[in-house]
């Protein structure tokens, strides 16, 4: 395929993030480091800064690597509203001028308005329909929808649902995520409706990835999507991750055990982070005031950037959580990003192409019919990019 995208990928979300195909790499804690985002920009896609488990202090830095490496902004940075430094993120972000920030507990609509201001695209993550409303009406500019196939904490709709829901009731560009690492979901998700796609676990399988080469063959060595499942084991909220000895014994573990394998964890976190005694202690008596049978809930939760650490980080997969969508049991080897984007791309192209020309064959006079796919004007006029010409349907 040609580095000049053809007018079949060329969607809202390639011309207001200004990459050239419409695929996003996602926001990988301890994955997604300035290296990912670098490979990801260079091939063309749109790769976001994990802001979330990048350290204060380097935070900066990272942004700094990926403009001198790429030759400008055109990245973005994700974040959580609960970190210590969400608004040192907010800062960088709108300093930098970053073509955009995406997050899951979002800023509330002051924030938001400065984003805007400073011409930063405001695009969250969702799993439900409720929240894509809500999302926009706080002032999202795009969204990105991630179904129940997806790694880490997932919602509990499929993919194929969620995504005619959403777009049925916004009218921002939306992006779909989960289950996706094919030209061919790339195709049905702009047929759909989707301005493109999201991947995390495709890109974390990659070369460019930093994870430890032990863990990446753990994610690689998965063939059967029933084993990438979903636990409540971790803070009694959905996550969505490959089965290891760690989940099982969490699982097995009764209340006190449960707890006190939450408490090795804090402890473990404590070391890392320098955090006082004093204030790990203060975390546990506000959850056991609050709720003495969630106690373990609460220190794990509080907790989860270290038993992500010992897999992602340490390269010890049976030792932590091991985040994944179920597409890592389709996929049975590492490439470079450039490879896996341009691979997408090309197979998505080739597919819409003949579904064209399908088309095209079945109109009455063998000629262009309407067009069969359009997404909706949503910014103006100035800055809209034409909807996609993907004509000739009958």
């Amino acid at each position: 395929m040609s580095r000049d995208t053809s007018a079949l990928l060329r969607t809202p979300l390639t011309e207001r993030l200004g990459c050239r195909y419409p695929i996003v790499q996602t926001a990988m804690g301890w994955v997604a480091d300035a290296n990912l985002v670098i490979a990801t920009t260079r091939a063309g896609g749109f790769g976001f800064l994990a802001g979330a488990t990048i350290a204060a202090e380097r935070l900066e830095g990272e942004i700094q690597k990926v403009i001198a490496a790429t030759g400008g902004s055109n990245f973005g940075l994700n974040f959580h509203m609960f970190q210590d430094n969400a608004a040192q993120c907010v800062d960088l972000a709108i300093q930098y001028r970053l073509k955009a920030v995406s997050y899951g507990r979002g800023p509330d609509k002051k924030t938001i308005a400065r984003f805007k201001a400073a011409g930063v695209l405001c695009i969250p993550t969702v799993g439900a329909l409720k929240h894509a409303v809500k999302a926009v009406e706080l002032g999202a500019d795009m969204l990105t929808i991630q179904g129940g196939e997806g790694g880490g904490h997932t919602g509990g709709v499929p993919t194929t649902i969620l995504l005619p829901q959403v777009l049925d009731a916004v009218k921002v560009p939306v992006i779909a995520a989960g289950g996706y690492s094919t030209g061919r979901g790339l195709a049905a998700a702009l047929a759909a409706g989707a301005a493109g796609i999201a991947m995390g676990t495709r890109f974390m399988m990659t070369t460019d990835s930093p994870t430890p080469p032990a863990t990446l063959q753990r994610y690689v060595a998965v063939d059967d999507p029933q084993k990438i499942r979903v636990t409540l084991a971790v803070d009694g909220m959905r996550h969505r991750m490959i089965d290891n000895p760690f989940i099982r014994r969490l699982e097995a573990a009764s209340p006190f055990g449960r707890l006190a394998i939450a408490l090795k964890s804090a402890w473990h976190w404590k070391r890392q982070t320098g955090m006082s005694a004093g204030h790990m202690l203060g975390v546990l008596r506000r959850a056991i005031k609050e709720d003495p049978s969630t106690v373990s809930q609460t220190v794990m939760s509080a907790n989860q950037p270290v038993l992500l650490q010992r897999s992602m980080v340490e390269g010890f997969p049976d030792e932590g959580i091991l985040p994944s969508g179920q597409v890592a049991a389709a996929i049975g080897e590492l490439q470079s990003c450039r490879q896996v984007i341009e691979g997408i791309a090309g197979e998505a192209e080739a597919c819409l192409a003949a579904l064209l020309a399908r088309a095209s064959d079945a109109a009455p006079d063998g000629g262009p019919g309407k067009p069969f796919v359009r997404w909706p004007e949503v910014v103006p006029a100035s800055s809209s990019p034409n909807p996609i010409p993907l004509e000739t349907a009958p």
